[in-house]
């Protein structure tokens, strides 16, 4: 009697271990994300908890960032590098060509799902959109900010990460190209900017649309860019040490051709033409364009309106003069791509293939 109820004890707890077993084996994978910390505001900290202007950017480390969001860990495996810790007014090329090649590099292992980078906001659509279109990858890539010090009192860095990291870690955000999500918004890399100087909501797609929410922590897209990015590019930074110089000639009433004349002394490869409307070219400044034009300087032909396409032989002969349209790019993100073009070619025909098609 005993024996049969020893065995009868030993066989449901191996039944119950089975069981237990099974539903392990049965629980969702968590996926591996890496973070690369940069700096910004969502690492920032300020004199108080209400200090939401005039605070220190870039002062709290990677480790903190993460251990300040323990619910990540349900979420995701993840790890964290602190790449560089800079306010992003100073982010340059070499800190792009830096960050471009780490995530290249991490995003090759077979054990890294998808990247986050923390970021400053102030140029963080220009990082964003050199990385899609210079990660040989389809795997997510999220760059995350904050508009907040972590310090205040409604700092909104980390549910700004949690949702980053969701993001980064999910299925949906896999060949989306590289997104910026801020605010429970996902939005791509080309399309977002920043529309405000201090809210929360500054990011913005305002004429396309955001690409979609992260809610419930699941991210929900409902559209996709339609411009080619990431492993359909044709750009590679593998061997790239620096970038073309390319500027900005910001257009204003009463303009002269002083910053033209500018950049071309100081050895520009490209201009950007910021100008007003449609890219209209001043008088005093259509001379200036020209002639660094004939010097071998790519000029496109942008808007400082930052919205709306900059339609080719509307506001200028673009033909004749043999000049290159921004599309609908900014001219901040203009200038990216054009550095980036310069890097392949200098004839003006395929540099305008280049900005339809990316």
């Amino acid at each position: 009697m005993y024996l049969k109820s020893a065995r009868a004890l030993a066989a449901l707890f191996l039944c119950v271990f089975a069981l237990g077993s099974q539903a392990q084996n049965t629980a969702p994978k968590l996926p591996n994300v890496v973070i690369l910390a940069t700096g910004g505001t969502i690492a920032g900290t300020g004199a108080t908890s209400t200090t939401t202007v005039g605070y220190t950017a870039a002062t709290v480390g990677v480790d903190a960032l993460i251990k300040a969001v323990p619910e990540l860990q349900k979420v995701a495996h993840v790890s964290g590098e602190q790449t560089m810790q800079i306010a992003s007014e100073n982010m340059g090329d070499a800190q792009w060509l830096l960050l471009a090649k780490r995530v290249n590099t991490l995003l090759a292992r077979a054990d890294v799902d998808g990247v986050v980078i923390t970021h400053g906001t102030d140029t963080i659509e220009e990082t964003a959109y050199f990385l899609d279109l210079v990660v040989k990858s389809k795997k997510p890539v999220v760059v995350v900010g904050a508009m907040r010090p972590s310090t205040a009192m409604s700092a909104d860095g980390p549910i700004n990460l949690y949702n980053a990291v969701i993001t980064a870690g999910s299925q949906e955000a896999v060949g989306k190209g590289v997104l910026v999500v801020m605010n429970d918004q996902i939005n791509a890399a080309r399309e977002v900017t920043k529309t405000n100087t201090t809210t929360l909501d500054t990011f913005k797609t305002p004429e396309l649309g955001m690409l979609g929410y992260v809610i419930g922590g699941q991210p929900h897209f409902y559209r996709a860019s339609t411009r080619k990015n990431t492993v359909d590019t044709e750009f590679d930074v593998t061997n790239l040490n620096a970038l073309p110089r390319v500027d900005i000639a910001y257009t204003y009433a009463n303009v002269d051709p002083t910053a033209v004349n500018a950049f071309v002394a100081a050895g520009a490869k490209g201009i950007v033409h910021a100008g007003v409307g449609d890219g209209s070219l001043p008088i005093k400044v259509r001379p200036a364009l020209s002639a660094a034009h004939d010097k071998g300087i790519v000029i496109v032909r942008s808007s400082r309106v930052g919205q709306g396409i900059v339609a080719r032989n509307g506001e200028a002969n673009d033909d004749q003069l043999d000049f290159v349209v921004a599309d609908t790019l900014n001219p901040q993100k203009a200038r990216i791509l054009l550095m980036l073009a310069l890097t392949k070619t200098s004839n003006t025909k395929e540099i305008q293939r280049m900005f339809y098609t990316y």
